[in-house]
Order: structure tokens, then C-alpha cells, then sequence
């Protein structure tokens, strides 16, 4: 099966946790379709454990736009955009169905929305001009510009830094602003892994512990031994911010493991807020909910379904 005008995309998403990669895999095996990566974290090579790329769920599947950039690199949104359009086309110039699978909400609504940014350069004197700030100021500042485009996971000083750095660039260049205008993808399936919420935390707590076990904290010891700063792997926040602390001496291991399991849980709520939003701000591609506890037959049985209909 192949992309077509009534059918471009498929999107399989959800919050962490839900097991939509195996979704998306066993989906990608029933239609002849490929797999693009929409993790905003799953791009930078040697962060596997942390990100949990569970490259062996894919098995002959090709997966797109993962491992594309070294780790301590600050992919962003343009990037991801253009790395996707690549993605997309030549997927469909071999004939194959393209499958969007992730939860980084901000990538699968720029996705749908059919967004274009200009590229944004670095302002130095910006920078440094709020290096001294908190990111409750930095978050206050960001709230009181005029938002041309949705930010999601400003949760350390640096990334709310770059995405003011953003804003700023667009007030001062309206005409990159008015290139941003979406075209929003008509037709697309948008697929939704539901599973409650104390499925999902036990499902977090478990597969935190199982990371753990596996040698989460030695990948992050050999990210800091090849030379990267540790505020740039604490830039990727959730695992990588909560073991680097520990691994400098911020954070007992026992601290750490609390409190990253407590991020995680929070993180995957935000997920949920997001895609709820989601809906209302993409009407054109509403989400279809099937539930995680599904057997797999069934669950690509209701999707075959959804994509008859549309």
C-alpha cells in the first residue's frame, strides 16, 4: 500500500509508555509501510537507552530519523521538518505507506498543520544577554511574547532561551513569520494508543527500572566521558537531566530515581494535555483512540477499518 491523495499519512501516537512503536511496527508489516520516528530525542545517536529506541522492535522495518545527529547537538523544529518532508517523499516515491510514529507532540501537530519554518540563527548577544536569568523569568518572558508557533518540553533554561531566541527572530523578521503559515494535511489517519493511567504508570515505573538494570547510568557516564558538557545533556531533560546530576554529585542515586520517575509521570500527563489540545487545534485530523490492551490483529483490524472510511 502507498500514500494517496485520500490517504497520505498515517500517524500512530500516544503518551510514553503506551507501546505504539509496536504498534506502528506490526502496522508497518500488514501494509508495507515505513516507519518515521516523530521523537524529538530518538534523532541524537548513543542517548538509546535513555530515549528508548528499542531498536529491535523494528526488526526489518525500515524506521526513518533516527540517530541522525551526535548526542550533545541541539536538533530544533526546522530541522525536523525539512529531515521529515525528505523522509516522507521518498517513502512514497518507493511505493511504500508512510507511518508517523511518536510522542513529541509539537512534531506530530507540525506535522499535521503542514508547517514550514525559516531557519532561525543563533543571536549571541541574546543569549548572553539572559544567561543570568531563572526559567521562571525566561518562562514569564516567553509567556508575554506573541507565540508564532507552539513550544512544548521548556523545561530548562536553555531550551526556553531558544525558544524566545525564536520568537524574537520572527518580531524581527515578519516576513520568516508569515513563511510559517500551516497548510494543513488533508486526510491523514491519526491513531492513538490509549491506555489508562495506572496502566501507564506501572508500565513507566517498570520500564524505568528495567533501563536502570540495563546500564542507563553507564550510557550517560560515557556520553560525559566523550567530552559532552553536562548542561547539554541535561538540556534533553527527563533521563538525561536527572543522571547527569546524579553522575556530578547533584543527586544521590536513590534521589534520582525518585524524582526522574516523578518527571516521567508528569511528562507523559503533558503528553495527554497536548494531544487533547491537539484535536482542537487540528480539526482536519482528529484522533482515533484504540485501546493498548487490543490484540494486535484487532487493533490493525480497526485501523484498516478507519482507512476505508476515509
Amino acid at each position: 500500500m502507498t500514500a494517496t491523495p485520500s490517504l497520505p499519512l498515517i500517524v500512530i501516537t500516544g503518551p510514553t509508555a503506551s507501546g505504539k512503536t509496536r504498534r506502528a511496527v506490526e502496522l508497518a508489516r500488514e501494509i508495507d509501510g515505513e516507519i518515521i520516528s516523530a521523537d524529538s530525542r530518538q534523532v541524537y545517536r548513543g542517548m538509546d537507552l535513555g530515549t528508548g529506541k528499542d531498536m529491535e522492535e523494528y526488526g526489518d522495518v525500515p524506521a526513518h530519523l533516527i540517530d541522525i545527529c551526535p548526542a550533545g547537538y541541539k536538533y530544533n523544529l526546522y530541522e525536523y521538518l525539512r529531515d521529515y518532508r525528505n523522509a516522507y517523499d521518498d517513502i512514497v516515491a518507493r511505493g511504500k505507506m508512510p507511518i508517523l510514529c511518536g510522542g513529541t507532540g509539537l512534531y506530530v501537530e507540525s506535522v499535521l498543520k503542514g508547517l514550514t519554518l525559516p531557519e532561525v540563527p543563533e543571536d549571541r548577544e541574546l543569549r548572553d544577554s539572559l544567561a543570568g536569568k531563572s526559567l521562571a523569568e525566561l518562562t514569564e518572558m516567553l509567556a508575554s511574547m506573541k507565540s508564532l508557533h507552539n513550544v512544548t518540553d521548556v523545561d530548562t533554561c536553555q531550551r526556553a532561551i531558544r525558544a524566545i531566541e525564536i520568537q524574537t527572530y520572527y518580531q524581527a523578521h515578519p516576513e520568516a513569520a508569515t513563511s510559517a503559515t500551516p497548510h494543513p494535511v488533508e486526510g491523514a489517519l491519526v491513531i492513538g494508543v490509549d491506555v489508562d493511567r495506572e496502566t501507564r504508570r506501572r508500565r513507566i515505573s517498570l520500564r524505568l527500572r528495567d533501563r536502570l538494570e540495563s546500564g542507563m547510568v553507564d550510557e550517560v557516564r560515557g556520553l560525559l566521558d566523550s567530552g559532552i558538557p553536562p548542561e547539554d545533556l541535561i538540556y534533553y531533560g527527563l533521563e538525561y537531566k536527572f543522571l547527569t546530576m546524579h553522575l556530578t554529585g547533584e543527586l544521590t542515586y536513590d534521589e534520582m530515581v525518585t524524582q526522574l520517575e516523578i518527571a516521567i509521570h508528569q511528562f507523559a500527563k503533558r503528553q495527554m494535555t497536548w494531544f487533547r489540545g491537539m484535536e482542537r487545534r487540528v480539526p482536519t485530523a482528529p484522533i482515533h483512540w484504540l485501546a493498548s490492551t487490543l490484540p494486535s490483529e484487532e487493533f490493525n483490524g480497526k485501523v484498516m477499518e478507519l482507512m476505508k472510511e476515509g
